[in-house]
């Protein structure tokens, strides 16, 4: 199993390159080549630095391979929604792992983590947003627990209009 830690500024770039490596991956049936392929790992890693290194930013856990590579990551925070960030329920806003960990239960073990420390922080409940056309990523969370709740939302990503599912998972 890996080793599933809280994420430190340094860890910025080779989390920069897991989200890349891996949106390449999963969404290439979904946005369009010319897109994935601009994505950045470089200005991707400057942002992630930039969160890192806010002491009020997100929670990111990463899961460190045998030989101590970061080979997935998740992040997660307080849900924001009107005026005010919501104590209760947790937005889980990314869990990506590179194409080579898939299928070898570094996700499920990095969700785990994730939804413990969700817990030990206190919130109740979680949510997340998914590609309704990712069969992959749906399939993953609803055999973790989470189920669909509410409606889909049209977003634009890359040029392309997707519809985005809300997911929910009770943690008290």
């Amino acid at each position: 199993m890996p080793t599933i830690r809280h994420a430190r500024p340094s860890d910025a770039a080779a989390i920069a390159g897991v989200h890349a490596r891996s949106w390449r991956a999963a969404y290439r049936d979904l946005l369009p080549a010319p897109y994935l392929d601009s994505l950045d790992p470089v200005a991707r890693a400057v942002a992630w630095h930039e969160r890192l290194s806010d002491p009020g930013g997100p929670v990111v856990l990463v899961a460190e391979g045998e030989a101590g590579a970061v080979e997935a990551f998740v992040s997660f925070r307080a849900r924001h929604g009107g005026a005010a960030p919501d104590a209760v329920t947790a937005e889980l806003s990314a869990l990506y792992a590179v194409p080579e960990a898939w299928g070898r239960g570094i996700g499920r073990a990095l969700l785990a983590a994730a939804v413990a420390a969700m817990r030990a922080a206190g919130f109740r409940a979680a949510g997340l947003w998914v590609f309704e056309d990712n069969a992959r990523a749906r399939a993953f969370y609803e055999a973790a627990g989470w189920r669909p709740d509410g409606e889909a939302v049209t977003e634009e990503t890359g040029g392309r209009e997707l519809r985005e599912l809300p997911y929910r998972l009770s943690i008290s």
